[in-house]
Formats: C-alpha cells, structure tokens, sequence
C-alpha cells in the first residue's frame, strides 16, 4: 500500500511539474505575441498577466484561510519570484527568447544545491548526474563560445538563481501551507509589486493584444497552482531535471507560431536534456520511496 503510493507520488509529482511548464510556455508564447506584435511593454503585459491569474484562481482559493504563521517566508518567496520576474523581463529585451530559455535551464542546479544544503534533501546520484547532464545540455544550446554571446545573458542567470531560491521556499511552506494557500499569497502580493512597473511603462494594453494578455494570465494561473501541488507531492531536487523539458516546449511554440528555428546545436541540447529527465523518471519511478525533507 505505501509502496504503491510512493510511485504514485514519483509519477505525479513530474505530471504536475511538466503540465506547469507547459503552461507557462503557452504563456511565454502569447506573452511574446503581445510584445512583439502590438508593441505592449513588457513590465505592462507582467501586471496584467499576474493580475488576470488571481482573478481566475479567485474560483479556486475561495474559502482559503488568510491565517498563517508564517508570513515572513511567504514574503520572502514572493520577494525572491518579483526579482526574478523583473530580471527574466529586463534579459528578454536584450537575449533571443531561446537563449534566455536555455539559460534558465540553470535554476534546477541553484534548486538542487540548495536543497541538499538547506532543505536536507537527499541528493542520489541519480539526480546529480540527471541536472549535470541537463546543465551541458544547456551548455550546447547557449554556445558560450560564440560571438553572439553577451554579458547581458547573465540577466536570465539571475532570474533562474532567484526563482530556485522562490521554488526552495515555497518547498519549505507545503510542510505547513496548502496548494491553494500558496497560489493565493503569490498572487495576490505579486499583483502591486509588478504595479510598481507600470511607473514608466503604463498601464494601456490594445484592444487587439487584451486576449493574448488575457490568455498568458490564466495559463499562468494554472501553471502556478501546478507548480506547488508538485512540490506538495515531491522532492524539489527530485523533480528539477523535469525543469529542462520547458526549453523544447518554448522552442516548439516559438518556431509553430512565429517561425524562428534557433541554431542545430539546439536540438542536441534539447536531445540531452530530454535523455536525462526520463532517465531519471525510469529510475527514481523504481524506488521504494522518495526521501523526504527531515525536520
């Protein structure tokens, strides 16, 4: 019985994980849409997208006590989330879409070194090989050594430090918050914070973009509620390597709907990356347990 409820959480915890990254692949997708094609400013189409998000989790969350004794670390993880989104926004101005993806791909190794160190998260070598191979893969796809490398790359580096320490946090709040309780407090503190955008950019949106803006803040709405029901089930080191796939699902919706096909060391990274989350779905699937946080 508890055995077959351990692989059941291993297989969950990554449906729920990677159904997320889907979802804020769509939302990157009509994101980029907006931007690129009707010229709405990126901290604007922020705003709104996480403003229409509370709004359609409003349904989900009623009835979610507000009583918590644990404020300062709700704070803290969506502190560290508006930093990254403010740093994810400001290296999409300056990096191609697909870089920028492939350099976030660096927030599994922040996630899982910080969860062997602060969490006491048991790192196997099964999920240490599965993120090394994911970072390389990584690796190909940024090619470093080429000209069209720039510093202003390390623009998506910070963001992918600040959202793991966020995933870290919100990992240590599913030991005494619910899924609902979690979604509702970021979004609801992430709204004003992204408000703080609208200073230089405004707050107008074309009448043509509003249901690309609209559909990113639901997908987005899903996504994060996704996001924490799978660290409610499972391991934050565990389910890092399935952060890769969200490099070929962008790629892919960037290439379907905009046309642009990034370099071929791209698909070999891609190739890597995929390789290794499966790998360590097979094999982390096997166990007889997941490892869980030690308090």
């Amino acid at each position: 019985m508890i055995q077959t409820q351990m692989k059941t959480e291993a297989l969950m915890g990554p449906v729920y994980f990677v159904t997320a990254g889907a979802l804020f692949a769509g939302a990157n997708t009509a994101v980029q849409g907006a931007a690129m094609r009707y010229g709405v400013p990126s901290p604007t189409v922020a705003f709104w997208q996480y403003a229409i998000a509370l709004l359609a989790v409003l349904p989900i969350v009623r009835g979610v006590s507000w009583r918590t004794n644990r404020l300062p670390m709700h704070l803290l993880r969506v502190g560290l989330a508006a930093i990254g989104v403010q740093l994810w926004v400001a290296g999409l101005a300056v990096v191609p879409i697909w870089q920028a993806i492939a350099l976030i791909l660096l927030s599994p190794l922040f996630v899982t070194l910080g969860a062997g160190l602060f969490l006491r998260e048991t790192l196997t070598p099964t999920r240490v090989l599965a993120v090394t191979l994911g970072g390389i893969g990584g690796v190909l796809i940024l090619a470093p050594w080429e000209d069209a490398f720039t510093w202003a790359a390390l623009l998506p580096v910070g963001a992918a430090a600040f959202w793991g320490a966020s995933s870290l946090v919100a990992k240590r709040l599913t030991l005494t918050e619910s899924a609902e309780s979690l979604t509702l407090y970021l979004l609801v503190l992430l709204v004003p914070v992204n408000g703080l955008g609208l200073v230089g950019a405004g707050a107008f949106i074309p009448g043509e973009a509003l249901w690309l803006v609209a559909l990113s803040g639901l997908l987005v709405a899903g996504a994060q509620y996704l996001l924490v029901r799978a660290y409610v089930v499972a391991d934050a080191a565990y389910l890092q390597p399935f952060d890769h796939l969200k490099l070929p699902l962008n790629v892919g919706l960037g290439l379907v709907f905009f046309g642009f096909a990034p370099p071929g060391l791209m698909w070999v990274g891609a190739g890597v990356i995929i390789l290794a989350s499966a790998w360590v779905l097979r094999d982390e699937s096997r166990e007889r347990f997941i490892p869980r946080v030690q308090t």
